[in-house]
């Protein structure tokens, strides 16, 4: 069968306090039309539909609509899951009906081993979970980590592979090996939250949500669709669109479809000068959100308020004197923030005592973060 993968929509998600509701629906009706051309017999969304557990009353009738449309208007199966960013709770609401129109929501682990069987294929719809639902599903105390979770996961799962079908995996965590950007939240902590590629070799497509760059995990049978637009500077260079597969039960097969944005995330450089010069801002697209680097060394008054009459939709500008310097400082910033929590606590250890943490202090620190981490989603 041939499906269309997608994730991490976010609705309701801002850009420096930018409403991003007009391009999320520009985006939606670009991907039904290419579900349309494509002609799929799925639509598959991995997580993250909202961007915050409690959306906003605008985001909830963004998405309303899309799933109206999408589902009960164009008649496409939806299956979908819940991300990190999604309130299981309140997504869940309405899902036993939802199966009637074939929209496929799963919110808690326990739906994960009962398949969607669509044509040639088992979709296994495995939602965003932390370590204790697997302990408590499970009944087993030692597990800890999402690893140690997703290894009794699968072997549920592959207890319902039938033989004659394809096995699509859709879920939402980090896969070990894959590049992350700025707008996603850090759902690692000292490695406990990463998933082993080697743990999803048994699938023969796993549709990825959380990561929002299609190029972050490069893999023979795993991908990430990436965001439908872009949410940060660090994505700027990245396009955006969703995957189309096609499972056969001895290949499979997926080929990139981009989406071009209603209003693009760029970069200008100039002197405040060049910046407000007719011939400069016509020249280019004032509607994108723009990041601008000035390259003047004095001070400008009322600058932002000035820029913005010319630019609506400024998300920052960066002062390029003194760059080397402020380089070095981000540069430091980015080594830190890239430490994971263990890491710093061990680099901390040998700065104070000239000393590396011993194995079983590592264990501890390890299961100190990860019931810290449980207890702040608790929250």
């Amino acid at each position: 069968m041939r499906f269309l993968h997608t994730a991490d929509w976010h609705i309701g998600k801002k850009l420096h306090g930018y409403d991003l509701l007009e391009e999320q629906v520009d985006a939606f009706g670009q991907i039904l039309t290419i579900a349309k051309d494509e002609k799929v017999d799925a639509i598959v969304v991995a997580g993250d539909l909202y961007d915050r557990s409690v959306p906003s009353v605008e985001a909830i009738e963004v998405f309303n609509r899309m799933i109206i449309e999408m589902n009960l208007q164009e008649k496409f199966p939806v299956l979908a899951i819940s991300g990190n960013h999604d309130s299981s709770t309140r997504l869940e609401t309405g899902g036993p009906w939802f199966i009637q129109s074939d929209f496929y929501l799963n919110t808690r682990l326990d739906q994960a081993f009962q398949p969607v069987e669509m044509q040639n294929t088992q979709f296994f719809l495995l939602p965003y979970f932390e370590p204790i639902s697997a302990r408590i599903y499970f009944d087993n105390e030692d597990i800890r980590t999402i690893e140690q979770a997703m290894k009794e996961v699968i072997i549920e799962m592959k207890q319902q592979f039938k033989p004659n079908m394809a096995h699509v995996l859709v879920s939402h965590f980090f896969v070990a090996g894959s590049e992350k950007s700025d707008s996603e939240t850090k759902l690692m902590v000292g490695g406990l939250d990463t998933v082993p590629l080697s743990l999803l070799e048994s699938f023969d497509y796993v549709a990825l949500g959380h990561l929002h760059g299609k190029n972050a995990l490069q893999a023979e049978n795993a991908r990430y669709s990436g965001s439908p637009l872009k949410f940060s500077l660090s994505e700027m260079n990245q396009k955006k669109g969703v995957w189309i597969v096609d499972t056969q039960v001895s290949d499979t097969t997926f080929e990139f479809k981009e989406i071009k944005p209603l209003r693009d995330v760029t970069q200008i450089e100039g002197s405040f000068k060049q910046l407000i010069a007719p011939d400069y801002y016509e020249a280019i697209n004032r509607e994108d959100y723009l990041h601008i680097q000035l390259t003047d060394r004095a001070v400008i008054p009322n600058m932002m308020n000035q820029l913005r009459q010319i630019y609506p939709r400024v998300i920052g500008v960066e002062r390029l004197y003194g760059r080397e310097e402020q380089q070095k400082k981000t540069e430091n910033k980015k080594e830190i923030k890239a430490l994971a929590p263990t890491e710093l606590v061990d680099q901390f250890f040998s700065e104070v005592t000239g000393e590396r943490l011993t194995k079983q202090q590592e264990d501890w620190i390890k299961e100190n973060l990860a019931e810290i981490h449980q207890a702040e989603r608790g929250q």
